[in-house]
């Protein structure tokens, strides 16, 4: 399955994923639907860009940690993730997780969004959530859901 994977940093910290991180996770998460084709680009940004983008696009007024926009849906799939640094980093620290694992939750999670999964009630978040946990598990990463009540 061909992929155009393009990662923007618009910010900087030494926590931030590289490129080829990004590109392992983005394609894992795209097994869950196997599209012909993946345009996906992937950007971090600072709080202010993100709660620009969660306001114009969601009508929320706060920075969240990750946004999907799909555009193409299978068989190709093309969209952009937007991931808030700060907002990511943050959630890590309060969970207890290294922001490596909650990077690689939130572009995973992202992704499936791009991919129509949603969690909007019961039954679809726990689909979605089986399919991170089993996505996750095999990239070498704990339950992302384990230590929440």
């Amino acid at each position: 399955m061909p992929l155009s994977l393009t990662v923007q940093y618009a910010c900087k910290h030494e926590a931030l994923p590289s490129r080829p991180q990004v590109r392992r996770w983005v394609s894992r998460a795209l097994k869950a639907t196997a599209p012909e084709r993946a345009e996906v680009t992937v950007r971090f940004v600072e709080e202010e860009e993100g709660q620009a983008l969660n306001r114009d696009f969601r009508g929320k007024d706060s920075p969240t940690n990750v946004l999907s926009f799909p555009y193409t849906p299978a068989p190709e799939l093309a969209g952009d993730l937007v991931l808030c640094l700060p907002v990511v980093l943050r959630e890590a620290a309060e969970q207890g997780k290294t922001s490596e694992a909650h990077f690689a939750h939130m572009v995973v999670h992202g992704m499936l969004h791009l991919q129509a999964y949603d969690h909007d009630n019961d039954d679809d978040a726990e689909i979605m959530e089986d399919e991170e946990r089993e996505i996750l598990g095999e990239l070498g990463y704990e339950d992302p859901y384990s230590g929440e009540m």
